[in-house]
């Protein structure tokens, strides 16, 4: 699979991701019990999940170590206190822990990679490779244009647009996440990946990536036609990708999982789409629209990233002993209903949080091997 080496997560390592994954998802709810008016509890929600989580297991996964180096046990230590920090709106602190996080993503990038990422404009080098090296790549840059928008929002003042706050630059910190799954997917495709079937993912590679980008660039300038257009074509790579996947991937158990977490990364799209007019409707109210919003952002985070995170945590000791089927459906009802009507009713975001335990308890640490794999 890519030349990776497969690697076992010891227990204790996957326990502490997954109390920091539950962790974020009650943030996620902490306002509708402790409202501030200051203070963003949407911020600590976002950070834990995408930064401190899942960032930390992209370096883990990229190092191939089985446990924390002296960098990757850094960065989840600064990126626990960045995450404190803009909270806080410490942004002095924020500013400076974001350059040092971006170093050191970028030493472990160039070590695994290179400098350069020429291996992105050649047809020779695998998919799953460049999309890997993306996902490191998109976390660098990310940190550095955060930073760089709390200097202008904060000091200088140059830029002035509505959209460049920096819970939009926020969220794109799901974006590396959701790379480095669909890294994991093209490192199964291998049966009959000809030339062609290169090519088809190789293009892909460069409309999902340049997609997010321009796409990015239309939210700032409110370009909705613009974010209809590039919206409908990431779409239609994810299709592409959901077909390539069930066609010529491997054959086992992550593939129950990665190709739920592909659903999930439709109705993303698709939830997307519907927003983009929602927002273009005559008399748009945004409060009307918050739920059906929730459900996209819930879709991507816990629906989507969680499934590649899990199969990352868990690559070493696939097949492991739980019902695919009873997980997966548990899953879909807890990131499609229950976690967007928690954001609003407090009983029911007790039920998401125990869905989301038994997911992530299902996921995480149920028994490898053979005997009882559905």
């Amino acid at each position: 699979m890519d030349n990776l080496r497969i690697t076992f997560m010891p227990t204790p390592l996957k326990l502490f991701f997954s109390v920091l994954m539950i962790t974020a998802l009650c943030f996620g709810y902490a306002a509708i019990y402790f409202p501030l008016d200051r203070f963003d509890f949407e911020r600590l929600h976002i950070f834990l999940f995408n930064l401190c989580t899942g960032g930390t297991i992209l370096l883990l996964f990229t190092e191939e170590k089985g446990g924390f180096s002296r960098r990757t046990g850094t960065f989840l230590g600064v990126s626990l206190v960045y995450a404190l920090s803009a909270f806080l709106e410490v942004y002095p602190v924020t500013i400076f822990l974001s350059l040092v996080l971006a170093v050191i993503v970028e030493s472990i990038r160039i070590e695994r990679f290179s400098f350069f990422p020429e291996a992105f404009f050649s047809l020779s080098r695998s998919v799953s490779g460049k999309f890997h090296q993306a996902s490191l790549l998109c976390l660098s840059i990310g940190l550095l244009f955060s930073s760089l928008v709390i200097v202008n929002n904060e000091y200088l003042h140059l830029v002035h647009m509505e959209k460049l706050v920096l819970n939009t630059f926020f969220l794109g910190f799901s974006f590396p996440i959701s790379l480095i799954g669909l890294s994991v997917i093209f490192s199964m495709i291998q049966t009959g990946y000809t030339s062609m079937v290169r090519l088809v993912a190789t293009a892909c590679f460069w409309v999902i990536n340049l997609g997010v980008i321009i796409f990015f660039v239309f939210i700032l300038f409110e370009r909705f036609y613009h974010q209809i257009v590039v919206t409908m074509a990431l779409f239609a790579a994810v299709v592409v990708v959901f077909l390539l996947y069930l066609k010529f991937g491997l054959k086992i158990q992550q593939k129950h999982f990665l190709s739920s977490g592909i659903g999930f990364l439709i109705v993303t799209a698709v939830t997307g789409i519907v927003y983009i007019f929602l927002q273009m409707a005559p008399g748009y109210d945004s409060e009307q629209s918050k739920w059906f919003l929730r459900l996209h952002v819930f879709a991507s985070l816990y629906g989507w990233n969680l499934c590649g995170l899990a199969v990352i945590c868990r690559y070493g000791d696939f097949p492991i002993r739980l019902n695919s089927g009873v997980v997966i459906a548990v899953h879909w009802l807890t990131a499609l209903v229950l976690a967007p009507l928690g954001t609003f009713y407090p009983f029911v975001a007790v039920l998401a949080v125990l869905g989301y335990l038994f997911i992530v308890w299902s996921l995480f640490f149920s028994s490898n091997g053979q005997e009882g794999v559905l």
